[in-house]
């Protein structure tokens, strides 16, 4: 299915955004309440700060009433809702999904383009949107989203018990080799510690996307109609996974684990997204350093996916969707992304912040780890969305199999060419 929306459907669009912009000033200016539902995803993350935007939001325009929707516990979670919603004809007004499953919404027709509302709107250039981070808010030639808040993953560390093994805090393992060694040195039954984890149920497969592109790899071939991870540098990074079970130590458990074991000073490293930085200090709380570092990078060619979410209107009434822009705008723009930044880990999709002293500029330079994403930006690319109907079977399919080579079900090799098979059938079922 083309990722584009129709003429018609663009037209359509485009009209009823000009329309809007265009109207009498007694329908631009009107003082009726708007009421605008908002939907999102990882509470756990961003519920306070959601509930922060609105109040600050209403505050600034209180003819417009925001009304959160129950937050969804992932981004899948959030796609099956409103792809539920789209058929009962009960979508929220605005929504905030992974980037990568705005390819599966445009091909449903469910999303608003929203470059017709930028290019209409003076008050975007003052936005400071950048454009490398704009772009993954756009699939073909529409702009589906507005970035809202992109990760990258990165490595976590417990300051002492990476001193305690014998490694140096200042010189933090940068290959993949020094990981591995440092994690089993930090190994320790008896004190009930666990060396390493790398979380490879990050949701949407992000992390074994991590894996292979940073090892130089793509998911599909260029016309996407064969699965590409079973090649080379797949192949090293499922055999990468195991290393980390039969090397690392890695055991084979939930994030939800790994997180209070790390919290608690049992766990020594892991591989997260910088989605959790905010709470990594929150929990631990200056009990112990939390010392970040880059990713590690396995070829000339390397590259990471971008991780987080967009904000997306679904809004069809022109009245609506005027507010829905100006919630929009708010979100994404400098005093959004001040207080995203803060609450998480997260970039945000504009600028100014980090330039300005009153917004993030200070905050940057005394919390050093919140700019290690903001480094990694030279090799980001776009978080693989798969195409079709499959898209969120690809996903669980993936995820069973990677979870078969952590629990040591299976040869890596074999595990992998027994996805590579399972997602082949997926993608040639698209249509």
């Amino acid at each position: 299915m083309s990722q584009k929306l129709s003429r018609r459907r663009f037209v359509a669009q485009a009209a009823a955004a000009s329309a809007f912009l265009a109207a009498p000033a007694v329908v631009r200016g009107q003082t009726a309440p708007v009421d605008l539902t908002v939907a999102y995803s990882f509470p756990v993350l961003f519920k306070d700060l959601m509930e922060t935007i609105g109040r600050d939001f209403t505050a600034k325009h209180p003819n417009i009433r925001v009304t959160f929707r129950a937050p969804e516990e992932d981004y899948e979670k959030l796609m099956q809702r409103n792809l539920r919603d789209s058929i009962t004809n009960s979508l929220p007004d605005v929504a905030f999904h992974g980037l990568n499953r705005q390819r599966t919404l445009l091909e449903r027709g469910i999303p608003v383009n929203l470059k017709p509302f930028m290019e209409g709107d003076a008050q975007v250039k003052e936005l400071g949107y950048s454009p490398s981070l704009l772009s993954l808010g756009q699939v073909g030639a529409q702009q589906t989203g507005i970035g809202f808040a992109m990760s990258t993953p990165i490595l976590y560390f417990n300051g002492n018990m990476v001193k305690e093994a014998g490694g140096n805090a200042d010189k933090l393992p940068s290959t993949w080799d020094e990981v591995v060694k440092l994690g089993a040195a930090m190994q320790d039954p008896v004190k009930n510690r666990t060396g390493m984890f790398f979380d490879w149920t990050i949701t949407g497969n992000w992390s074994w996307q991590g894996l292979v592109l940073s090892h130089g790899g793509s998911l599909l071939n260029a016309d996407e109609s064969k699965v590409a991870f079973g090649d080379a540098p797949g192949q090293r990074s499922v055999a990468l996974l195991r290393r980390f079970v039969d090397e690392g130590k890695m055991p084979d458990i939930r994030p939800e684990t790994m997180f209070q074991d790390f919290f608690a000073g049992r766990m020594g490293m892991c591989m997260q997204s910088t989605a959790q930085l905010g709470r990594f200090n929150r929990e631990v709380g200056g009990r112990f350093p939390v010392l970040c570092a880059r990713y590690p990078l396995s070829a000339t060619n390397a590259r990471l996916p971008a991780g987080g979410n967009a904000a997306m209107m679904f809004a069809k009434d022109p009245i609506k969707q005027k507010a829905a822009w100006e919630f929009i705008k708010f979100a994404t723009g400098p005093v959004g992304g001040t207080l995203m930044v803060k609450a998480t880990g997260y970039m945000p999709g504009t600028t100014i912040p980090a330039q300005r002293k009153d917004m993030l500029a200070d905050f940057y330079a005394a919390n050093p780890n919140h700019m290690i994403s903001i480094r990694q930006q030279d090799v980001i690319t776009g978080w693989y969305a798969f195409p079709g109907q499959n898209a969120l079977k690809i996903t669980d399919v993936i995820n069973d199999h990677l979870q078969s080579v952590v629990a040591r079900k299976d040869q890596p090799q074999a595990v992998l060419s027994k996805m590579v098979g399972d997602v082949q059938a997926l993608i040639a079922a698209k249509a």
